[in-house]
């Protein structure tokens, strides 16, 4: 990028700075820290960085321009400048009624794209009336028993004119398949739906444990979904390849892309071995990262997982359309990150996370809740959440011009030294057999717990700062006013799914289960069958307990 003598000239130039200014200024009045690390990486940060840090980088073979390869600069050639990225506020309140009011008003208040939270007893597959669930229904999310819950919660909203993220992953093909009925019922084509299922069962061991079944039929059935909506729901996304959880579990940002990227690697070698063109349902997979504190690393991170992932694409599984070697992903702002002290430093923390978002090129973002370490958001908080966006978006000039920090010589170094970490980190990965073999033997598992412990040592110890936790920390009232899911209303959800069964066709139900379980001890695609399952109104536990008959469940390390 540059000439030769121009580089041993800037060289020249910045040794004679640190010496003759630089040097004897740190001498006489020292520096704030021994080190300058970045955020959870531990990289250290020069004081300088000039031409000579990026003298090994090609423009035209690292950098580009946007929506040309190698992605760098973004996937989109106009980006922000013709359509603003997608304001996907996440929200599932206890019940499906409330999740519906508070979706319409999200929507009211300038929402461009919906998001789905599931109570824990969903994300397991176990209905509201199941021992399992007790004192969990609608605590973190909505609960979804059947088909009539999901009906509820899309009650007046048209499914061919919104997009919507389900954040779902070991059943996600039966929620998907109540989303796919409630769109047949509006009468809506079904090419038309628009969304994207997270369905990353990957990570769910290595950073969050709410799996169902063992990894072999979890990936036989996310292939199945592959193939599915490849012929059905071309429009819907069938994986969101998600970093958010890993980084959330305390992996650093190379950490996080190299693993995410690596799971994405997992999904993609098990589709093409099942016997599907990587042309034909790559275009479908996105990625869903996390933004966290550090705004030029999270930044750089972004811009170095297009470049990963479209030499991935490009050199291990020679894909051919450009939609194959592009990585569109989702972004929410760091929630490990959010204090129960001092709740209102949340809003700024979440606005600098999203504006790193932002400048790193996101399709879609969602903005914690300030009180999202205390409860379920208020609709005060979810607005300020959502207006935090709104004001990044009209009002800061962050979205004006594509990519503004290229050519930084900080954020060229440090998007190119993330990727050299991170394929390295993957280059592991590939001698211990792939991601599979990684995360059951709980490789993946201990480098990120690895770093969670350096890193919570560092808070406690006080070299890390947290303002408000362990330092700058004021005397508190709690808090009074959070949103609370009341036991009247867990009952009342367990009174529904029971209600329903009582009044369903029960040989209906009994029939489509029973197909189901055939289906998945053979080896049809089971998709066709869960539709069939979730519109005779059979539950997501009594979905997911016919393929626990015929898959049986996880249990780590056995």
């Amino acid at each position: 990028m540059f000439d030769p003598d121009d580089l041993e000239a800037i060289r020249e130039g910045h040794d004679r700075w640190a010496e003759e200014t630089y040097g004897p200024t740190v001498e006489r009045f020292g520096e704030r820290k021994e080190a300058f690390t970045t955020d959870t990486g531990g990289q250290e940060v020069d004081p300088l960085y000039t031409p000579a840090d990026v003298a090994d980088l090609d423009n035209d073979e690292d950098i580009g321009f946007p929506a040309e390869e190698p992605y760098t600069r973004g996937v989109y050639s106009t980006m922000y400048r013709g359509r603003l990225w997608t304001m996907r506020q996440y929200a599932g309140m206890g019940t499906a009624s409330e999740t519906n009011e508070r979706f319409n008003y999200l929507m009211d208040e300038g929402q461009t794209g919906l998001s789905m939270a599931f109570d824990l007893p969903t994300q397991m597959g176990y209905d509201s009336d199941s021992a399992m669930a007790e004192g969990e229904v609608g605590k973190a999310g909505v609960a979804i028993d059947s088909l009539d819950d999901m009906e509820t919660v899309f009650d007046g909203i048209p499914l061919d004119e919104v997009s919507t993220s389900m954040t779902i992953n070991a059943p996600a093909s039966v929620l998907l398949a109540m989303y796919i009925a409630v769109g047949d019922r509006q009468g809506v084509d079904r090419e038309e739906l628009r969304g994207t299922i997270q369905n990353d069962i990957l990570k769910e061991y290595i950073a969050r444990n709410t799996y169902i079944f063992p990894p072999e039929p979890s990936m036989r059935i996310i292939t199945d979904i592959f193939e599915f909506c490849a012929e059905e729901v071309p429009n819907f996304n069938t994986i969101s390849i998600s970093g958010y959880h890993i980084r959330e579990a305390g992996a650093t940002a190379a950490q996080e892309l190299a693993f995410t990227l690596g799971d994405g690697i997992e999904y993609v070698e098990a589709a093409i071995e099942a016997g599907l063109d990587v042309d034909e349902f790559a275009p479908q997979l996105s990625f869903f990262f996390n933004a966290h504190n550090n705004i030029l690393e999270e930044v750089a991170k972004f811009r170095a997982a297009r470049r990963m992932w479209y030499r991935i694409m490009e050199e291990r599984f020679d894909a051919e359309k450009p939609a194959s070697k592009q990585l569109k992903f989702h972004t929410q702002t760091a929630g490990s990150t959010l204090t129960a002290q001092q709740v209102e430093n949340n809003v700024v923390r979440v606005a600098y996370q999203a504006l790193a978002a932002v400048l790193g090129g996101t399709q879609s973002l969602h903005t914690n809740g300030k009180d999202e370490a205390l409860s379920l958001p208020t609709e005060q908080s979810v607005r300020t959440a959502l207006r935090t966006q709104q004001i990044l978006a009209h009002e800061s000039g962050a979205a004006d011009t594509i990519d503004p920090l290229a050519g930084s010589y900080y954020v060229e170094s440090l998007t190119d030294s993330l990727e050299e970490e991170a394929f390295e980190l993957l280059d592991e990965v590939d001698e211990r057999g792939g991601m599979r073999p990684a995360v059951e033997n709980q490789w993946v598992q201990g480098q990120i717990q690895d770093v969670a412990f350096e890193r919570q040592r560092e808070i406690e110890s006080g070299e890390r700062i947290i303002v408000g936790v362990n330092e700058y920390q004021v005397d508190e009232e709690p808090k009074e006013n959070i949103e609370e899911v009341s036991e009247a209303e867990q009952r009342q959800q367990r009174e529904r799914v029971q209600e329903l069964r009582e009044e369903r066709d029960e040989e209906a139900a009994q029939a489509a289960l029973a197909a189901l379980k055939d289906a998945a001890e053979g080896d049809e695609n089971v998709m066709p069958y869960i539709v069939d399952a979730v519109k005779a109104y059979a539950t997501t536990g009594e979905i997911c307990n016919a393929m626990r008959d015929v898959f049986g469940e996880y249990r780590a390390g056995i």
